[in-house]
């Protein structure tokens, strides 16, 4: 650990340099004494981490010197030592932000150490959160989150980089499994509420009489049960972000109580008086379309419009081509290191069968295949045979629509080019049709 730089201003030569021993006793101080206002304010530049100032000093009032260090640095801890017993003075000081005021007797010592002591605690705690959320951050950087080079995929990445520069509401479609609580984490961890909470409420898992507890809280006796005081993800999640993942299946009661909150910025527990300000940065997430929610009558058109911010729909595994092999190579990967294996590779037949398939259930299907897939094999490769596919699960199919042949064409050829990379010749090789074809749809837009 890095020593802890230490300012001691004491203008009494014999006591100051008693104070300066004793401190310096911890090896993980380096300790530097200061005998008037005007010398420590020449060497603030030495970003010191802890002042210990004596109220008392020839040149400056203490008021005047702790005001010039806040000037310098609001976040230095000061602790004021005062010959004084003078409790008005020191509660000036406490609401100017002092540390600490300590009173010169014979305890002076020890509780000047004692106070750095926990000082140095919180600071090294401190430390460690901020390394903690550093490597998360990491973890959620957005390449590390979403694995995959297709075009759809980049374009994910360049959302995502808008939404963490403003606090926009930002709205997460697509189907289930795409990964959508992955990227408000990214979102989250890569913007500037990032040392914040991230605090998510999967709406659909939530029984409905519940979700207002879950979100606002309640005070002790509130309702029957109550026994103790609960916080809600609401304040939980203060000047961080909230997640509501499945927000679709959100009661239309619930709907109206959370629309207030969001105008109104406050709130109070059940049960309660208190009026809680609330500042979160909100993402919330749907596999369904809202818009159609709200002419069924099942989402609050006003709620649906305060929510539009950002939108990003999350595209289906089955567009993404090459992305499936390269997140196929990545949970088999993953998998053999978490379990202690040796690394396997899969066989040219498995990668063109895992291609072939259409994956209803998305990266999280996929995921579940590969894993299957590495129990399996007896030998150090995956092959044809390992990856088996859950017949059982309902696939989307396409064709259980009614559509016009013209209108299955154009699903078909949009389906290819998202899948090819929008490699125009490919496609055409694929689906045995004219290059001109493909390139006429285009210039019409029809696809």
């Amino acid at each position: 650990m890095e020593s802890i730089k230490v300012f001691l201003v004491e203008d009494d030569p014999v006591y100051g340099e008693m104070l300066r021993y004793h401190l310096s006793l911890n090896p993980d101080y380096e300790v530097e004494r200061f005998e008037s206002g005007t010398d420590l304010i020449q060497n603030l530049y030495k970003n010191p981490a802890i002042i210990s100032l004596d109220y008392s000093l020839p040149d400056m009032s203490g008021m005047q010197v702790f005001r010039k260090i806040k000037e310098h640095n609001a976040d230095i801890p000061i602790v004021v030592v005062s010959g004084q017993e003078d409790v008005s003075t020191a509660i000036n000081l406490l609401k100017e932000g002092a540390y600490d005021y300590i009173v010169k007797d014979n305890e002076t010592r020890d509780r000047l150490w004692n106070v750095i002591l926990h000082l140095t605690e919180k600071m090294q705690l401190k430390q460690e959160i901020n390394h903690l959320q550093e490597e998360i951050g990491k973890k959620y950087e957005y390449e590390n989150v979403i694995k995959g080079k297709s075009p759809v995929i980049k374009q994910i990445f360049h959302l995502i980089d808008k939404a963490t520069k403003s606090n926009i509401t930002v709205i997460l479609t697509g189907e289930t499994g795409t990964g959508k609580d992955l990227v408000a984490k990214a979102i989250h961890y890569n913007s500037s509420r990032r040392k914040r909470p991230f605090v998510a409420i999967n709406v659909s898992a939530i029984p409905g009489e519940l979700i207002e507890s879950e979100m606002f809280g309640f005070e002790k006796g509130a309702f029957t049960g109550a026994s103790t005081r609960k916080i809600g993800k609401f304040e939980l999640a203060a000047k961080g972000t909230l997640f509501f993942d499945e927000i679709a299946e959100m009661d239309i009661n619930m709907q109206t109580k959370l629309l207030r909150v969001l105008q109104e910025k406050e709130f109070t527990r059940i049960g309660g008086n208190e009026v809680i300000k609330t500042d979160v940065r909100l993402i919330v997430a749907t596999n369904k379309n809202l818009g159609e929610e709200v002419q069924k009558g099942k989402f609050r058109q006003d709620l649906y419009y305060r929510l539009l911010g950002l939108p990003i729909e999350l595209p289906p595994l089955r567009y993404r081509g090459n992305d499936i092999l390269i997140l196929a190579k990545h949970f088999v990967d993953e998998f053999c290191h978490e379990n202690k294996m040796k690394r396997l590779s899969i066989s040219a037949n498995a990668q063109e069968k895992l291609m072939k398939y259409s994956y209803s259930g998305n990266v999280r299907e996929l995921k579940a295949i590969m894993e299957l897939a590495c129990v399996m094999t007896n030998t150090d490769r995956i092959d044809e045979m390992d990856i088996s596919f859950n017949a059982s699960v309902p696939r989307s199919d396409f064709l259980m629509e009614e559509n016009t042949l013209d209108v299955y064409n154009r699903k078909i050829i949009k389906f290819h080019l998202q899948k090819y990379n929008n490699n125009v010749l490919l496609v055409a090789k694929k689906l045995d049709i004219g290059k001109s074809t493909i390139y006429r749809m285009l210039k019409n837009k029809e696809i």
